[in-house]
C-alpha cells in the first residue's frame, strides 16, 4: 500500500534566495539546514521510497524572525504559492503540503488561511513552531489563528522551535521538551475546551506525552488527561519500536500518522526506512498499521 509521511520538509528554492537576500548568514545560524536533499528537488525526489508519499511542510526558517509584519505576510504567501506549484507538478509524490503564515502579522495570517488553504487543494493545513515572537504558540494573541482551523476544518502541523530565553539549547533533547511544553501550554491554556474538534499533530511521537501520561493523569486534571490525548503525533523518533507503542497506547489508533522528519535524521536523506522498519515490528495488527501509514493523516488532512 502507499505510504503518506505526513512529515516531511523542504526548502524552496524562491523562498532560500528571498531569506538569504534578507539574512546572507542563515546557513550560518542554522546549520542543520545545510542538506542538500532539503534544497535539491531533484536528489529529494530520488531519496524517497517508491511505495511513499509526503506532505511537505517548510524548515523551520520563519520570516517573522527576519522581517517586519507586512514584509513576512508577503515571504508567506509567496512561498505557499511556490510550494502549490511544487505540488502540482509532482502530484504522484507529493499529495499535499502545510502552508506558512507570519505569526507576527495574525490578521495577515487569517487572510493567508482564507486565501490559501481554505479556498485552494493542495495545501491540507498550517505549520506552527511551539513558540511565536518570543511567547508560547498558546498566548492568547495567537488564539485566532486556532480559531480559524478549526472554523475551516483541517489540521494544524506543530513543529518545535529553540527558546531563546534558554542559554543550552540543543537538537537532541530542547526540541522535546519544547514541544511538551507547547501541548502543555495548549492543554492548560483552554483551548481543547473552546475548540473541542481542533486538529494538531504533533511531530516526534507526541515528544514527551506518552512517557509522562501517568503524571500528567495524577497530577494534572481528568480533563487535561483527556485533552492530552485530543492531540494527533507522528512516528518521526527514528525507529524505537517499543517508543512508538508507548505513543500508540496513549494517543490511540486514530491519532497516529506517518512521519520521517525526511530528509533529517539519519544522512543523507533521513530516516524513512528506519521508521518504517520500526512500525512493522510494533505489536499491532495489519489495520491499525493502516491507519498510521495511510488512513488516518487521509482523513485528517481531507486527502
Amino acid at each position: 500500500m502507499t505510504k503518506i509521511d505526513a512529515f516531511a520538509h523542504i526548502l524552496t528554492p524562491k523562498l532560500l534566495a528571498k531569506m538569504e537576500a534578507i539574512d546572507p548568514t542563515v546557513f550560518d545560524k542554522f546549520p542543520f539546514m545545510k542538506n542538500e536533499f532539503l534544497t535539491d528537488l531533484d536528489k529529494h525526489l530520488k531519496s524517497i521510497p517508491e511505495d511513499v508519499q509526503q506532505i511537505l511542510s517548510f524548515v523551520n526558517l520563519n520570516p517573522e524572525d527576519f522581517t517586519d509584519p507586512k514584509k513576512a505576510a508577503e515571504l508567506c504567501r509567496a512561498a505557499n504559492e511556490e510550494l502549490l506549484e511544487t505540488i502540482k507538478t509532482h502530484y504522484d509524490k507529493f499529495p499535499a503540503g502545510v502552508a506558512m503564515v507570519p505569526m507576527n502579522n495574525i490578521d495577515a495570517a487569517i487572510k493567508i488561511i482564507d486565501d490559501q488553504v481554505a479556498s485552494k487543494d493542495g495545501l491540507a493545513g498550517i505549520q506552527l513552531f511551539t513558540r511565536a515572537m518570543g511567547k508560547t504558540i498558546a498566548d492568547p494573541s495567537y488564539h485566532r489563528v486556532f480559531e480559524k482551523m478549526v472554523e475551516i476544518d483541517k489540521p494544524i502541523w506543530l513543529h518545535p522551535v529553540f527558546d531563546q530565553r534558554k542559554p543550552d539549547n540543543n537538537i537532541a533533547f530542547s526540541w522535546e521538551y519544547e514541544l511538551t511544553q507547547a501541548m502543555n501550554d495548549i492543554v492548560t491554556s483552554g483551548l481543547y475546551q473552546e475548540f473541542p474538534n481542533m486538529k494538531v499533530i504533533v511531530h516526534h511521537a507526541g515528544a514527551m506525552v506518552p512517557f509522562f501520561s501517568q503524571r500528567i493523569k495524577y497530577i494534572m486534571t481528568k480533563e487535561n488527561y483527556e485533552d492530552f490525548q485530543k492531540f494527533y503525533v507522528d512516528t518521526a523518533i527514528l525507529g524505537n519500536t517499543k517508543a512508538l507503542e508507548l505513543a500508540f497506547s496513549f494517543f490511540k489508533a486514530d491519532h497516529v500518522v506517518l512521519g520521517t522528519d525526511s530528509p533529517f535524521g539519519i544522512p543523507p536523506a533521513g530516516a524513512t526506512k528506519v521508521i518504517i522498519e520500526a512500525i512493522e515490528k510494533m505489536d499491532i495488527t495489519d489495520k491499525q498499521r493502516n491507519k498510521i501509514y495511510q488512513d488516518n493523516i487521509t482523513k485528517l488532512a481531507g486527502l
